[in-house]
């Protein structure tokens, strides 16, 4: 075997080593990766929610502020990493101040709008149904919306149900002022999905 053989063999099979070097190091930074999205710190859904879905775990989370002040601290709970509208799931937010349930009806439908969902007679009519149904929040108080396939959304206070709205489109719209890519607050979303800032 020539000098120049014995050479190209040589290369070929530091080749492979490190191609299989790279692929084991990127398998264990993907499953170190998977363990740290699973490991999010929440606090158990209410068991009238928890018995509603089961299966949900949640995916990500954190808190909210606006001009600096603290708003909640929310958690989205799913099956799966990633926000699938159609599916099962549910977004759990624990307000730190007081808030009136009107006011969060309406800057709930001037979002909705600012991500592009429904038309302009869907906003007035989930406006409504949202003022129906939310309460005027105090700080500690804890409001779970949960995506129930294929047309309804059910709200908790406090793990006591307060309301449902049936319509197909009001969940991926409502939903979406956290999960949709359009949000007003992208940074929010990540940390709700357990991405990456």
């Amino acid at each position: 075997m020539s000098r120049s053989t014995r050479s190209l063999r040589a290369e070929a099979g530091g080749f492979v080593v490190r191609a299989l070097t790279a692929i084991v190091a990127a398998t264990v930074l993907a499953a170190e990766a998977m363990a740290n999205h699973l490991q999010v710190d929440a606090p158990a859904l209410p068991a009238s929610v928890a018995a509603l879905v089961t299966g949900l775990s949640p995916q990500g989370g954190g808190e909210l502020t606006f001009l600096g002040l603290s708003v909640y601290d929310g958690w989205f709970w799913s099956r799966t990493h990633a926000w699938t509208p159609d599916r099962a799931y549910a977004l759990d937010l624990h307000y730190h101040r007081n808030l009136d349930g009107a006011g969060i009806a309406e800057r709930s439908v001037g979002e909705i709008e600012g991500i592009g969902r429904g038309t302009a007679a869907e906003r007035q009519r989930w406006g409504e149904a949202m003022r129906r149904i939310f309460p005027d929040v105090r700080k500690g108080d804890r409001i779970t919306g949960v995506n129930l396939p294929p047309d309804r959304v059910r709200f908790f206070l406090n793990g006591t149900p307060i309301g449902e709205i049936a319509d197909p489109q009001f969940g991926p719209a409502f939903f979406g002022i956290w999960l949709d890519p359009n949000t007003s607050r992208p940074a929010y979303r990540r940390k709700l999905l357990g991405q990456s800032p």
